[in-house]
């Protein structure tokens, strides 16, 4: 078997020998794609060298342990690479990547510059993704230096990560191997990422992302970039958004390394793709998809006005119920289950049961979600479910809020999902009933609701935020219009990396995680600068950590809503509240100036004040950055006079905790689902004495919960004088309307009164 082959001489067949990446760049050059050429180092070449170099024993033994165990993953993670690292690779295997790099270099007509990816055997195909688990090195040049990237892209296939992955998937590690991709850096003056239909309808919509510099940026979310659609049918451009692109990733010219500058002051908000390239991509991406004969996802970068193709696979977040309509129904449908609608539309597919986090790789795209009740780091699996069904909740609880952002139909409070329905059952769900049918049933609506930006934007008083969990909902929630972020919830980024924030402060992995907050929140800061971004500190309940790496020490606590969450958990855990203040004061210095922090479960001054103390000793200037509490219990609503004293820029109101902490009555109970309501009398007495209150202060004050999206409470709220309300992102231009009609109506009653 040869050790190195040139990627025009594989396919698509060749998966076995050059990986699901290399496969596909092979079968693009044979069609006649502009790929940049390269060679790949075969699977073959890097399994000859572990049964050559005689490590294949100790390798494989070293990755013999218990994943779920922190220590024990990290211990297996150095072992494994020392043992790759330090062992000697056989010379001719050695002589042939070095020898291809140099026939490369000839074919080029100078020493290239090359990026050296890995492309694992079972990578990029519908049913496993090994994606980003192992590494790429970029802008490497020389033989060498090509050889020592080759041999740390074979190590590489045994990170935490990508152990843990193959024992959750049931790989074993002695069948996955790797091949490495050696191929022509493409020093891209402007780069992206496309889909050859639209992602979530699977309309014949080409979607383009773009940026400057290199593609990095867009594809690890650190740039908000510009978005053009191309229709299909019409060729033509039917939509374009021009972002503001403050940084680009570029080859440094005299280090040679990657870097991240800030963009020149006149491209910034200048469009970066031209018309005649926006054209050419969508081109491309049909000619892709219609060769493959299903969505592609592409990355794509233009250098010298040339536009070249890095890398094309499948799409795989278009739900089956997106890409079928369903059949005719009968002429009486039967219901299996009912609940409450908690988040519109309909959709049909695959039931799967989910007991717990283990079976959550079940979840393919557009399969019907069951399960008890939802927790923060079950989201990935939410994001490709056609829709959610649970046992349990009500129409606040997080299932239903997740649901509705994510634009996902679903029911909750079924009491008996999970045991009336059964794995493999064809069902359909109506969202917006309620009701889950046997078999396919057509209904009125048949596609996952879409937030969509609008034409026309009210002009109110009162300002209309956003609440956004997701960062990759980021540029659903700008096209909105909102007026900044008043809700951006941090413990679904923490929960969503799967390792509490104590293992990676015992594994001394600070820094990785302070990045990881970086990451995230800046994607959502990019996407409304300057509008404020208001971030919610860690308020993730016990019970939702202890399923988690490293949460099996966490307490078990009979009513965890009630117990160390939020503040409270933020004042014993200090460390951690650190980090997140060190997030927080990295951001700024990034120049988002935009971000606010938002206290969680406060109910008393001397918490505010010891985390502004903290905040003050990790360096964060307070004069530079608004610090707020919620404000979602009736002892901080009652003693805000002591908050505002203390010093506060704003307060949000959180309805869902501070009605049933007002009314008690738990909002994930169904069987009290009946008396929980956000208009109770004594609700709206506390949220009139806090904005009164905080009105003659000078502190602005806000509504980020569940009540904020609803007509009438928005009235209300216009009425007591509230400052800003923040909504789901289906549901602000609804609530836009509603403000601007309520404002209408006081000042036409106050001039008939005259």
């Amino acid at each position: 078997m040869a050790i190195v082959v040139w990627l025009e001489e594989v396919g698509k067949e060749d998966i076995p020998v050059v990986g699901g990446k290399g496969a596909s760049l092979g079968e693009m050059i044979n069609i006649g794609i502009p790929v940049p050429g390269g060679f790949a180092v075969t699977a073959q070449a890097f399994r000859q060298f572990i049964e050559r170099a005689g490590i294949a024993k100790e390798l494989f033994d070293s990755l013999k342990v218990d994943v779920n165990n922190p220590e024990e993953l990290l211990r297996a993670e150095a072992r494994a690479k020392k043992i790759v690292m330090d062992a000697e690779v056989p010379k001719d295997i050695e002589n042939a990547i070095k020898e291809r790099y140099r026939e490369l270099c000839e074919r080029e007509g100078e020493e290239v510059f090359v990026a050296v990816r890995s492309s694992a055997t079972a990578e990029d195909l519908p049913d496993a993704s090994f994606a980003g688990q192992q590494e790429t090195y970029l802008n490497v040049r020389g033989a060498d230096a090509v050889f020592e990237a080759v041999k740390k892209c074979w190590a590489s296939l045994y990170g935490a990560r990508a152990i843990f992955y193959r024992v959750e998937q049931g790989f074993e590690h002695e069948k996955v191997n790797l091949s490495a991709i050696v191929q022509k850096m493409v020093d891209s003056e402007k780069s992206g990422v496309m889909f050859s239909s639209q992602p979530s309808t699977g309309e014949p919509l080409v979607v383009i992302e773009a940026a400057w510099g290199l593609g990095e940026a867009v594809v690890s979310g650190s740039v908000s970039p510009d978005n053009y659609v191309v229709d299909r049918t019409s060729k033509k451009i039917v939509h374009k958004m021009i972002a503001t692109k403050e940084i680009m990733i570029v080859r440094d010219p005299v280090t040679s390394k990657t870097v991240t500058v800030p963009v020149p002051p006149e491209k910034r908000a200048a469009q970066g793709l031209t018309e005649s390239e926006i054209l050419d991509l969508a081109k491309y991406a049909e000619i892709l998809e219609r060769h493959y004969g299903i969505p592609q996802d592409i990355e794509w970068g233009v250098q010298k006005n040339k536009i070249y193709i890095l890398q094309s696979r499948p799409i795989t977040t278009i739900a089956k119920s997106a890409a079928k309509a369903a059949a005719e129904a009968p002429g009486t449908a039967r219901v299996l289950v009912t609940g409450l609608g908690a988040s519109p539309g309909t959709a049909t597919g695959t039931v799967r049961i989910i007991s717990g986090v283990r079976d959550l790789e079940k979840i393919k795209d557009g399969d019907i979600m069951v399960t008890r009740m939802t927790m923060p780091d079950m989201v990935p699996a939410m994001r490709r479910a056609g829709a959610i069904v649970t046992d349990e909740g009500g129409m606040a609880c997080h299932a239903a809020i997740v649901s509705r952002e994510l634009g996902c139909p679903a029911v909750v409070g079924t009491k008996n999902a999970t045991k009336v329905l059964r794995d493999g059952m064809v069902v359909t769900v109506d969202g917006t009933k309620g009701q889950v049918y046997e078999g396919k049933v057509a209904v009125a609506e048949e596609k996952k609701a879409q937030p969509v930006a609008v034409a026309y934007k009210p002009v109110t008083a009162t300002e209309v935020k956003v609440n956004i969990s997701e960062p990759t909902r980021a540029q659903a929630a700008a096209a909105t219009m909102a007026d900044g972020v008043g809700l951006l919830r941090i413990e679904h980024m923490i929960l969503g990396l799967g390792k509490t924030p104590g293992y990676y402060i015992r594994s001394g992995r600070s820094e990785e995680y302070v990045n990881e907050l970086v990451r995230n929140i800046k994607i959502v800061a990019d996407a409304f600068y300057p509008k404020p971004v208001w971030v919610r500190t860690l308020d993730a309940p016990t019970d939702e950590f202890r399923a988690m790496e490293g949460g099996e020490n966490e307490p078990i606590e009979h009513n965890p809503m009630l117990g160390w969450r939020g503040i409270r958990r933020d004042l014993t855990e200090v460390e951690h509240f650190r980090l997140e203040i060190r997030a927080f004061k990295k951001l700024h210095e990034l120049g988002l100036t935009n971000v606010g922090i938002m206290l969680p479960m406060v109910q008393h001054v001397s918490e505010l004040k010891r985390a502004k103390e903290i905040m003050v000793e990790e360096g964060l200037d307070l004069s530079r950055i608004d610090v707020g509490i919620m404000v979602e219990t009736p002892a901080a609503a009652l003693t805000i006079e002591d908050f505002i004293e203390e010093g506060l820029d704003f307060i949000s109101f959180g309805t869902n905790d501070l009605t049933q902490y007002t009314l008690a009555v738990d909002r994930n109970n169904e069987n009290v689902a009946g008396l929980y309501s956000e208009m109770h009398p004594a609700v709206i007495k506390l949220i009139e004495y806090v904005v009164e209150r905080c009105k003659k202060a000078g502190v602005k004050t806000s509504i980020c919960g569940q009540a904020g999206s609803y007509p009438e409470m928005a009235r209300r709220l216009v009425e007591i004088g509230i400052d800003s309300i923040s909504a789901n992102i289906d549901a602000v231009a609804a609530v836009r309307e509603t403000v601007a009609r309520a404002e209408l109506s006081i000042l036409l009653e106050a001039a008939r009164n005259r």
